[in-house]
């Protein structure tokens, strides 16, 4: 059997080794959100960022990172969140690390991420790549071998567009421009998992992703313009929440 050959829009860059150094991640899920947490830290100098924390796992998460003797550093949001609510501000309270999240997003933030920014882990950068589109102010974390795609690009799927000023076209840019030109062998890992994948490539999803692999930008928006799809459950809770970090917007500052 002839293997299928990539799109146009997935030649990519060079390939890379794919050697994780110092930098060392870990998937955490919760359950009832389907959404993957990031822990990630340096093995050498202990720092540590958790990505898209969620405020009901905050007991667990801080646990490890103790067990871990890990210093946290930074929490990271990769968009205003609409199914859970976040724990940047719980973690931020709790360990002092500093919370940060897209440009445009939210502005309780002690750090807004702009394209080309870079987060420090310990002795590794990771590059911000902004990419909107499921909503305005969502970004991804792109490192040597990986990259963190938050609710832009899942595995054979991506973040919906029908609400918090979504925009398909944006999207479809966003992933053709910013994750499928990055190197084929790039592990993609998405903020959430809905089928039992935690862990994709961009040369996989270039050509297996039904959302988008062969499409026209056009073809694009019109498959998402016809997704008819509840609403999060949580989503009248969790978005006024995480525009204040995870706190109680309605609560007293007196």
């Amino acid at each position: 059997m002839q293997a299928r050959a990539l799109p146009i829009l997935c030649s990519g860059a060079a390939m890379h080794e794919g050697k994780p150094g110092s930098l060392r991640l870990r998937q955490l899920v919760d359950v009832e959100s389907s959404t993957i947490s990031y822990l990630m830290w340096d093995s050498e100098t202990k720092e540590a960022i958790l990505v898209d924390p969620v405020r009901g796992q905050v007991a667990r998460d801080t646990q490890l990172i103790s067990e871990l003797a890990l210093t946290l550093v930074a929490a990271v949001d990769t968009h205003v969140h609409a199914d859970h609510v976040t724990a940047a501000g719980a973690l931020r309270d709790a360990t002092g690390c500093l919370s940060m999240s897209g440009a445009g997003g939210a502005p309780c933030v002690d750090r807004a991420l702009a394209h080309g920014d870079v987060v420090q882990v310990g002795l590794t950068q990771l590059r911000v790549l902004s990419t909107p589109g499921h909503t305005p102010d969502s970004i991804s974390l792109a490192g040597a071998w990986f990259v963190l795609t938050g609710d832009a690009l899942l595995v054979r799927g991506c973040g919906r567009t029908d609400f918090q000023n979504g925009d398909a076209g944006a999207l479809y840019d966003s992933i053709t421009q910013h994750i499928f030109t990055l190197p084929p062998e790039t592990l993609v890992y998405p903020g959430h998992d809905y089928r039992g994948h935690l862990v994709s490539t961009v040369a996989e999803e270039c050509m297996y992703n039904a959302r988008i692999s062969g499409k026209t930008r056009e073809a694009f928006v019109t498959h998402m313009r016809s997704l008819v799809l509840p609403l999060p459950k949580h989503i009248h809770e969790a978005v006024p929440a995480n525009l204040a970090c995870g706190d109680d917007p309605s609560a007293s500052t007196d």
